[in-house]
């Protein structure tokens, strides 16, 4: 894939991630935790049946600088302690208002850094997610690990407490990358690692990098790549770099160093692509790549594959989000809701036996309809008005009409070759997955709201 620097120019402007629809950045004080009790209970009786766990972790022991997630930097054990039973305590309050025929299909723990826990206190949850849940034949669970604390006897630990899938954040190999981010340097190959995982019967790895990073250029991160398609990691995933200094103002120190021009990124994009490709792995959205008998890989060539806070899944795994932790967002069918913001305030509210959602958000119909538009175009890169009519019972004319769509907004993707479209269908091309944020945009009616500010595409 070669994207020509005119595209680049065009396309390269501020857009949502839509990680969510509406994106969290639309989250408002309004809505509290008697709203989100009252929705979890509504939620027994809404699509997707499937319930999905996340549980956030927001321990590090140190920054990375391009971090743009909640964290709280500490090694106290005993906060950790805290918050483990806090967390027990959060899961055991929102259990008993869930339909215990209904089935867990995904959990997901994600950081901060939750290998930063003792594997003992990853345990404690683990099992009494067990005790609480029903789960389907083939769940996937799976855990965010900071390879610099990891090794083959914590590997055990999240074999024996039923993990099937862990994601190894590397970044980026070179070690001066690394180190002016502020990230840890592995004690142990990340090969080696993968080897370890892979060995045990059942377990899948992901390999996490971020290209954009100050010190890495096209060919320094063409040589990461290969690396890591020589590990043979089941899934790899190439992160885009969100510079966001007004939210996280540690980043304003890359901005020292000197962050790769837009030009460079898309190299970086190319490059990936080309060689992953080339090696077997197939692109999954805008920054994963699976190998084709992942189950990703069988879902995209169904146009059934589904995107949640947690990332890509499948229609078998996909469930309505259930947020466990501070910050976690609880992603239902009709509301999003959001915990608290600190590990203090998280830590009180529910030893006093209350959970506080600080903000959320109620979605409309017109919304729900945008929100699985967007889904499509960002998972399948595909959308038939069709089945979005049968979907919802609304007529494909007045869904237009609702979204304010004409089709002459998709002129410009048609003339640059990036999607085509009939009456019926809209299909992108291979090079449209470099924009599809750009694409997904063009039906979200609150995209030009100025009070919202978001990075750049590229």
């Amino acid at each position: 894939m070669k994207i020509p620097q005119s595209l680049i120019n065009k396309y390269n402007v501020p857009v949502p991630r839509y990680t969510s629809y509406p994106p969290a950045n639309f989250f408002t004080e309004d809505f509290g935790t008697d709203d989100y009790l009252k929705a979890v209970v509504e939620s027994n009786k809404k699509q997707p049946e499937n319930i999905s766990i996340y549980i956030h972790v927001p321990f590090c022991t140190q920054l990375c600088l391009y971090c743009g997630c909640n964290t709280h930097i500490t090694k106290n054990q005993d906060l950790m302690h805290q918050y483990t039973d806090a967390l027990k305590k959060e899961i055991l309050m929102i259990s008993p208002l869930l339909d215990k025929n209904r089935k867990l299909s995904q959990v997901h723990w994600g950081g901060g850094t939750p290998n930063a826990m003792p594997a003992n206190l990853v345990g404690e949850i683990m099992e009494l997610i067990h005790a609480e849940f029903s789960f389907i034949d083939k769940p996937e669970i799976a855990i965010e690990c900071n390879p610099a604390h990891l090794d083959e006897h914590y590997i055990k630990k999240l074999v024996d407490f039923g993990f099937n899938r862990i994601s190894i954040g590397v970044q980026d190999f070179q070690e001066k990358v690394l180190n002016v981010v502020h990230r840890e340097i592995p004690a142990i190959p990340v090969a080696d690692l993968s080897k370890v995982i892979k060995s045990h019967e059942g377990m899948a790895v992901n390999l996490d990098f971020i290209y954009g990073l100050p010190f890495q250029t096209p060919d320094s991160f063409a040589k990461t790549i290969d690396q890591a398609i020589e590990i043979n990691a089941d899934r790899l995933v190439t992160f885009s770099y969100a510079h966001v200094p007004w939210v996280k103002k540690a980043q304003q120190k890359l901005e020292e160093y000197g962050l790769p021009k837009p030009e460079e990124k898309v190299k970086m994009f190319e490059h990936a692509w080309a060689k992953m490709t080339v090696a077997g792995y197939v692109p999954i959205g805008l920054d994963h790549y699976a190998k084709p008998e992942d189950d990703m890989s069988i879902a995209l060539s169904q146009k059934t594959l589904h995107r949640n806070f947690q990332g890509y899944c499948t229609r078998e795994t996909t469930g309505q989000v259930y947020a466990f932790g501070v910050t976690g967002i609880s992603q239902l069918e009709n509301v999003y809701a959001q915990n608290a913001r600190t590990v203090k305030e998280y830590i009180d509210s529910i030893e006093s036996g209350k959970i506080k959602i600080v903000k959320g958000y109620s979605l409309s119909e017109t919304e729900k309809i945008t929100r699985h538009i967007i889904n499509e175009i960002m998972c399948n890169q595909y959308l038939n008005w069709i089945q979005v009519e049968k979907q919802f019972g609304v007529a494909a004319a007045e869904i237009k009409k609702l979204l304010n769509f004409t089709e002459n907004k998709l002129d410009g993707f048609v003339d640059d070759e990036l999607l085509t479209y009939s009456e019926s269908e809209i299909n992108i091309t291979q090079t449209g997955r470099f924009v599809l944020r750009n694409m997904a945009a063009v039906f979200d009616t609150q995209v030009n709201d100025g009070a919202k500010k978001f990075s750049q595409s590229v």
